[in-house]
């Protein structure tokens, strides 16, 4: 890259945090509770989309008699019972060095996640994140999830500076393509939970956070 990077837009679940085992845990148990089976094709499709809007697109696929919102409070009970319980959460190997190293040369750092602020919140608290980033942005909040760019376009101006300026660090295929519809360089960090999503059109695929730094 040769233009000046200011920011950097962090994704949450599965780049910052190990919580991907944790919500696939946590959706299944809701899948069985209200009778429905995706397929690993189906399920693979949500990553890095808001809850809210997975379970509108679960209530239409199986035709349920249900409410969408009821649905994304069955599987958050689920998770927070989950997190609560479940000690061996940690973050990713790597990422809080990286976002130290970040932090502490003058970038920038800005949250932009599908999750809700209430598990944003959760995870920022337990890690102790809040000191690194100026701010953070729930796609539960917006008018659109990922793969429409408004969260990241929203991103960058919490930065307030330019999308060229910025850099998204994501691990999902929907995440990658919000990134790159709002014109931001792309860095996809391949995890092992990110098997399954297509990672071409990133501009960089990472396998471990060491290969990038300040």
């Amino acid at each position: 890259m040769s233009k000046i990077i200011k920011a950097i837009l962090f994704d949450m679940d599965g780049v910052i945090v190990n919580s991907e085992p944790m919500h696939r845990k946590a959706y299944h148990m809701m899948f069985e509770q209200i009778g429905v089976k995706p397929s690993p094709s189906h399920y693979a499709s949500f990553t890095g989309q808001s809850t809210l809007e997975i379970c509108r697109k679960l209530v239409t696929h199986f035709c349920l008699d249900k409410k969408a919102e009821d649905l994304v409070a069955i599987k958050r009970h689920y998770f927070n019972t989950l997190f609560d319980n479940d000690k061996s959460l940690e973050l990713i190997p790597g990422v809080m060095d990286l976002i130290k190293d970040f932090h502490s040369n003058g970038l920038i750092l800005i949250l932009a996640s599908s999750a809700s602020m209430e598990n944003i919140e959760r995870i920022f608290t337990r890690f102790n994140l809040n000191i690194y980033f100026k701010a953070k942005i729930s796609g539960a909040n917006l008018k659109a999830s990922k793969p429409d760019p408004e969260i990241f376009i929203k991103a960058a101006e919490a930065a307030g500076v330019k999308s060229s300026n910025c850099v998204v660090i994501e691990d999902s295929e929907n995440g990658i393509t919000a990134a790159k519809a709002a014109g931001i360089y792309t860095i996809a960090y391949n995890s092992p939970d990110a098997a399954a999503q297509d990672s071409s059109n990133a501009d960089r695929v990472i396998q471990d956070f060491s290969e990038i730094n300040f």
